[in-house]
């Protein structure tokens, strides 16, 4: 068993379902974190925010670790719509299949620290070296998203809250305080590396 935690900006209604919106770091599923802060941060701004804290049973699932290097910042920027099928018929077909017949994808959270250093990447700002070592640097949590029914088949709910009017105050607080830190170290990392590696222009050609 592992325990996990899930943000809800409204609660979940019915059964837990394989969805969420459509562009998410590892694509539709059920998304769930080993750290209770990150998903606190993400629905901070919602009256009805309600989090969850889980229990995955991981027996029997087919779960695939993603490690922290150039291959998931890819896989992250195929599921934000970053490498089409015109564009990169190669890479779009491999990220296509990165996850067929996986239960559970589990690898490291793009949250919003990370966004601005991705996206400096996909506009080609930096390179896939100043990237990783921004992002190591950043120590995130990691995700585990449930991409079939049989892996949300086998969460349980262990206990779930809404979050205060206080409680989302100093979040929004944190989580405004905690980005401004990660920008500041990724841009120092990204200066030291700014030399070194491929572009993410040249690395999809």
């Amino acid at each position: 068993m592992i325990r996990l935690f899930h943000g809800s900006k409204n609660g979940i209604n019915g059964t837990i379902q394989p969805i969420s919106r459509e562009f998410c770091d590892f694509g539709k599923g059920f998304y769930m974190g080993t750290e209770k802060e990150q998903p606190m941060t993400l629905i901070c701004n919602y009256e009805n925010a309600t989090m969850y804290e889980l229990e995955l049973n991981t027996e029997n699932l087919i779960i695939k670790d993603i490690p922290l290097n150039i291959d998931w910042a890819l896989f992250v920027a195929f599921n934000r719509g970053r490498l089409t099928k015109e564009l990169t018929p190669e890479l779009y077909e491999k990220y296509s299949a990165y996850c067929n017949g996986i239960d559970i994808c589990k690898g490291y959270i793009a949250n919003d620290r990370m966004f601005v250093v991705l996206d400096r990447f996909f506009d080609g700002e930096i390179t896939d070296i100043a990237l990783v070592e921004s992002l190591s640097a950043l120590k995130l949590g990691i995700q585990y998203v449930a991409k079939t029914q049989k892996a949300c088949d086998a969460i349980s709910v262990i206990n779930k809250y809404q979050l205060s009017s206080e409680q989302r105050k100093e979040l929004i607080s944190r989580s405004e305080e905690n980005r401004q830190l990660g920008i500041s170290l990724a841009n120092k990392i990204c200066r030291e590396h700014r030399r070194e590696g491929k572009y993410f222009d040249e690395l999809i050609k």
